[in-house]
């Protein structure tokens, strides 16, 4: 195998297990998402802040009992950012109890840091970083 090939298994292996923070807020906000959302944090986290429509389920709570609630189809998960595996927990749970699941890469820090919104008691805390850090001025977004 050469490593183009090798390459390109895994690249298309991990979009099939991730998505990220700009996929999941663009889905949102047009209303093409096809997915559940799933908030792998603490109760405590998820109440302060979390993704408009998620549900929360610490990676320590999925059970199949607990999936029963949710609807068939894809699930997103996803916890605090980069220096949090929940979401990557809770994708191995998923998985492990049949369903089609993937981590949302950069978790709620990302999501927020692009820009979209939030709900929860604590919601006007976060807003849009402007660092330039993580996205460019709207009038520089060509081609996203």
């Amino acid at each position: 195998m050469t490593q183009a090939e090798i390459a390109y298994e895994h690249f298309t292996h991990r979009l099939a297990v991730e998505t990220d923070a700009d996929d999941v807020g663009s889905a949102l906000q047009d209303g093409t998402a096809d997915f559940v959302l799933i908030d792998a944090r603490s109760p405590a986290a998820y109440a302060a802040a979390h993704l408009p429509g998620a549900v929360n389920y610490p990676h320590r709570g999925l059970t199949s009992e607990a999936l029963e609630a949710l609807p068939d189809g894809p699930i997103v998960v996803y916890c605090w950012g980069p220096g949090c595996n929940a979401a990557t927990k809770a994708g191995a749970k998923l998985a492990a109890l049949g369903r089609e699941a993937k981590e949302m890469i950069g978790g709620f820090e990302y999501y927020v840091r692009e820009g979209y919104p939030v709900e929860g008691e604590q919601a006007a805390r976060f807003a849009r970083d402007e660092s330039g850090l993580v996205t460019l001025p709207s009038d520089a977004r060509v081609g996203r």
